[in-house]
């Protein structure tokens, strides 16, 4: 009588190690796909609102406030405020409020030297609101909502780079104003391709982090700018 060979055993471990890779691979792969569709997700957006131009009318143009050298703002300033110009020319809004604080060692802040420019434009001096305030993205909203409430305003334009429309929106809506955008068009934001994919991977990693934290995650601009 001849008998058939026993099957080798079964090694129950290997099975639940391989079970175990396989399911930790899926989950890595699926993560990995759901931050890139939120990122890229976010992107999107980033890139769609900065094309928006929303020029109806509202109760203050809102400029956003970037680097000013002794009282002279930065190209990227300027850029801003010669679109408050435009916009306060054509009626959009009958005030215009400048924002923004100043670093140690500065005579002027944002929010003054805009003023100063704004005026220098023909914009007439009792039409601008200086909030001179604010170190960053939220803290400058912060600021101008606390002031447009005091003065019984509640409708923004707000003009500032196209890249970072989105997130000055979501934080101007977060704090309860009625915000729209309508960004320069204009100045080193959006001169050549390079600098306009590094404003939306630069404001899609910012407005993430609102989102996350609702703390700002801003970063100085590069020098001479």
């Amino acid at each position: 009588m001849s008998y058939a060979p026993a099957p080798p055993e079964r090694d129950d471990r290997l099975g639940f190690t391989g079970t175990l890779a396989r399911w930790t691979r899926r989950v890595v792969v699926g993560v990995l796909l759901i931050v890139l569709l939120l990122v890229g997700g976010t992107a999107v957006r980033v890139w769609q609102v900065a094309r928006i131009d929303d020029t109806r009318a509202a109760d203050a143009i809102v400029v956003l406030g970037a680097a000013q050298y002794a009282g002279t703002p930065s190209s990227v300033f300027e850029a801003r405020l010669e679109q408050a110009v435009k916009l306060f020319e054509k009626g959009v809004a009958p005030t215009v409020v400048t924002v923004g604080g100043k670093q140690d060692g500065d005579l002027y802040t944002e929010a003054a030297s805009g003023k100063n420019y704004l005026i220098s434009r023909g914009v007439p001096e009792d039409r601008i609101i200086a909030v001179e305030e604010g170190s960053d993205t939220l803290r400058s909203i912060e600021g101008v909502n606390r002031v447009m409430g005091e003065s019984g305003l509640s409708s923004v334009v707000l003009v500032s780079d196209p890249w970072h429309s989105l997130r000055t929106r979501t934080m101007a809506r977060d704090a309860g104003l009625d915000a729209w955008t309508a960004p320069t068009r204009q100045g080193p934001a959006v001169f050549t391709r390079e600098s306009q994919l590094h404003g939306i991977a630069r404001e899609t990693g910012a407005l993430l982090w609102y989102q996350l934290t609702h703390f700002s995650a801003d970063f100085p601009y590069d020098a001479g700018q």
